[in-house]
């Protein structure tokens, strides 16, 4: 048996753009992209109980990178779901608030549970001399004062370790998003506050070339890295130009089925850039 970490990545990055494109909300987003992943956790979980692995250097390969990446995104988008089916509506202080407990709760659980941890500094420090310790089935140390989630698990499928990376990396992503929330609320509200700050910017483009450049620097991951959703980079594109975009996704649609050239206003940019390039020669 040989799964790909890569084309596990990939994969899921791409199923994560789709459904980005195709709904209207945060929350419809992480529901739907829940049920990929455990479906898909549950075809890798068959496939290892069936095949097993061919030898050691897989299993901890597997249980070090790959499964961690599926479980983590799983456990991030879980917690996505719940805060934001849990938030006040719409923005103003208590949206605010909400959103900064939040981070403050994730940075408490850190301090607390992760960042004084010996597995962390192992994991961090890249080191590999326990693996064999941390990442093969049937190793656990119920000796070392384990959390009680450990009987729990399923012994076919999991070392207990995995699901501590797995909380890492949901953890670094739940940041990021928490981040953003907190700082982005906090510009959008002095941007609205005092249009003085913005009052010499106007898009002087057509909407739908706006459109268009919002996609790209979201799918080319140009902006946090891609982590940040389409929806809240148009926000901001709104507020900051005061245009309204109304449905993107659907101009960004229509957009596929154009004739001739789909990225028209992509493609004039590199003419008119490498024009003014040329000027300087």
């Amino acid at each position: 048996m040989n799964i790909c970490l890569n084309n596990i990545l990939d994969e899921i990055k791409e199923y994560e753009m789709k459904v980005t494109s195709e709904t209207s909300n945060i929350i419809d987003e992480s529901s739907r992209i829940i049920i990929y992943l455990t479906q898909l956790l549950a075809t890798v979980k068959k496939q290892i109980v069936e095949k097993g692995f061919k030898d050691e250097s897989e299993e901890i390969d597997f249980f070090r990178n790959i499964k961690p990446q599926i479980l983590g995104k799983l456990i991030y988008y879980n917690k996505l779901f719940r805060i934001e089916t849990s938030c006040p509506v719409n923005n103003g202080q208590m949206y605010h608030t909400f959103f900064s407990n939040e981070l403050e709760e994730l940075k408490q659980e850190y301090k607390d549970h992760i960042c004084n941890s010996d597995f962390y500094r192992y994991y961090r420090s890249r080191r590999i001399d326990r693996d064999k310790e941390y990442f093969m089935l049937g190793k656990i140390n119920y000796h070392t004062g384990l959390n009680s989630f450990v009987f729990e698990i399923d012994s076919s499928f999991s070392t207990y370790y995995d699901y501590k990376i797995a909380k890492i990396i949901a953890n670094e992503l739940l940041y990021t998003y928490l981040l953003s929330k907190v700082n982005l609320d906090q510009k959008t509200d002095f941007i609205l506050q005092n249009p003085e700050s913005v009052k010499d910017f106007f898009w002087t483009g057509s909407k739908n070339a706006l459109i268009e450049l919002i996609y790209a620097l979201h799918v080319s991951g140009a902006i946090s890295n891609g982590k940040i959703g389409i929806r809240k980079i148009s926000l901001v594109f709104h507020h900051l130009f005061r245009i309204p975009l109304g449905d993107i996704h659907h101009a960004f649609h229509r957009m596929k089925d154009r004739a001739g050239s789909r990225t028209m206003f992509l493609d004039q940019l590199k003419v008119t850039m490498e024009e003014y390039m040329d000027k300087d020669l």
